[in-house]
């Protein structure tokens, strides 16, 4: 009799194939269930499909308020307590009416037009050799204001003979007037402050023969007018890159030379629009200046560490060839013809200011000077005054420094001469702009909105 087939099986295989055989009858009645369920699923999604759901409604943001004083909106003082304004919070204040417009006030307007008719010949800056800035110039109460809301990029004194009219523009597109002789028939300390452009103004400029046309541009890419007939604004150029700097042809008032990028542009006013471009450098230009003899020889600087002279006559649109390339260690912010134009002064983040002779561009002098002003001040740009001995540059101290500058013969020389300080200056001053005709009135602004005007003592 034959045995089973189990018996050949030891105790371990046959509980081995016991688990096998449980294992198996398990994971069956799983594949059983997983069916069934999931042909429930397929025939309750056929029959009713679920409606999508709206997305939450968003949140409506809280305004930002925004502190300001009675005296910046241009309102009287309050006579309300502090306790009245603390029992309910503050509502969003409308931006005030007349610093952020572009209308002109008419007694401003008026002003310059007389002072502009009243020297209707244009005659020549001024020069004064025999000069002693650091002997004379003082600052006195009187002559501070603050002229715009935060950091002044751009400063100029306007071209009157006889009045003295200083215009500032800001990073947040503000344009100010003061007006220094007609404070009292002005008000408001004679300042009136608008809001012409977008963004941080990067120049303003006006010809001496049309000092009634007041230009301005900024990094927004916009050229506007100040038309004094009409008291407004009027934007007569747009693009869609920022402009940095603005320059007039001193033999042709309507010939705007605009720093479009890295380009350099025509702007003919007559014409309202560009009619040559050059591509000069491979970085930002800073600024542009003419020299005040030959008026087809220009120098700019670049953020790309050049400063470059140029010959109108012989650029080409397509890659110009300069007269000279002045390297420098970093980005240079400004080039400055001296009035004579025999020298040039440019200022560099490389903590120098060089003077260079126009006619012999190796006979030339460096100045170690602290041109490290960070993030939140404006760069220095050391300028001439009204002779070619003198250099007026801002330093950290709250004060500015003044650069000798002798030139004779083959020989160039320049070092610091003195230093003009003042308890009035509460603030470090970047900008500088001399006024044309009166010997003596120098102009500096600060990163707080603050203009301080120098005068003879």
């Amino acid at each position: 009799m034959a045995s089973p087939p189990d018996a050949a099986l030891t105790d371990y295989e046959r509980l081995r194939e016991e688990n096998i055989r449980r294992n198996d009858a398990i994971l069956a009645s799983l594949r059983r269930k997983a069916s069934e369920l999931s042909a429930a699923i397929q025939s309750s999604s056929s029959s009713k499909r679920p409606k999508k759901q709206p997305p939450p409604p968003r949140a409506t943001p809280i305004p930002v308020v925004l502190r300001r004083s009675l005296r910046t909106r241009g309102l009287p003082p309050s006579t309300s307590t502090s306790s009245s304004s603390a029992a309910s919070p503050p509502a969003p204040e409308s931006p005030p009416e007349a610093p952020c417009s572009t209308r002109l006030s008419s007694s401003l307007a008026s002003a310059i037009l007389a002072a502009a008719s009243a020297s209707p010949a244009a005659p020549p800056p001024v020069r004064d050799d025999g000069f002693d800035a650091g002997a004379e110039l003082v600052l006195r109460p009187s002559h501070v204001r603050r002229v715009v809301p935060d950091r002044i990029l751009s400063v100029r004194v306007l071209p009157l003979v006889d009045r003295t009219v200083v215009a500032a523009g800001n990073k947040l597109g503000n344009v100010g007037f003061w007006d220094v002789d007609g404070g009292a028939v002005a008000g408001a300390d004679g300042v009136f402050e608008y809001l012409p452009h977008r963004g941080p103004v990067g120049a303003i400029v006006s010809h001496p023969a049309t000092p009634q046309k007041i230009y301005s541009c900024c990094y927004e890419g916009e050229i506007c007018l100040m038309d004094l007939e009409k008291e407004n604004f009027n934007m007569i150029y747009l693009t869609d890159y920022p402009i940095f700097s603005l320059c007039q042809a001193p033999n042709s008032p309507s010939s705007l030379y605009l720093a479009e990028g890295n380009d350099l542009k025509l702007f003919d006013e007559r014409m309202g629009k560009v009619s040559a471009t050059w591509n000069l450098h491979d970085n930002r230009i800073n600024s542009i200046d003419f020299h005040p003899e030959n008026t087809y020889m220009l120098a700019t600087s670049s953020t790309d560490g050049t400063a470059c002279m140029w010959d109108l006559r012989n650029m080409k649109e397509k890659e110009p060839e300069s007269l000279k390339v002045l390297e420098h260690g970093r980005s240079v912010q400004s080039a400055y013809f001296s009035p004579s134009g025999c020298m040039v002064a440019t200022t560099s983040l490389d903590d120098t200011v060089r003077i260079f002779s126009v006619d012999d561009f190796g006979n030339s002098s460096i100045m170690k000077h602290n041109n490290k002003t960070g993030r939140w001040l404006s760069t220095f740009k050391a300028i001439w005054g009204w002779n070619d001995t003198d250099l007026f540059i801002g330093n950290m101290a709250r004060a500015i420094d003044i650069i000798l500058v002798d030139l004779n013969g083959s020989s160039l020389l320049a070092m610091n001469n003195a230093r003009l300080e003042s308890e009035h200056m509460t603030a470090i001053p970047g900008r500088f702009s001399a006024h044309p005709y009166k010997v003596g009135h120098l102009a500096c602004a600060s990163s707080g909105g603050k203009v301080f005007l120098w005068t003879r003592a």
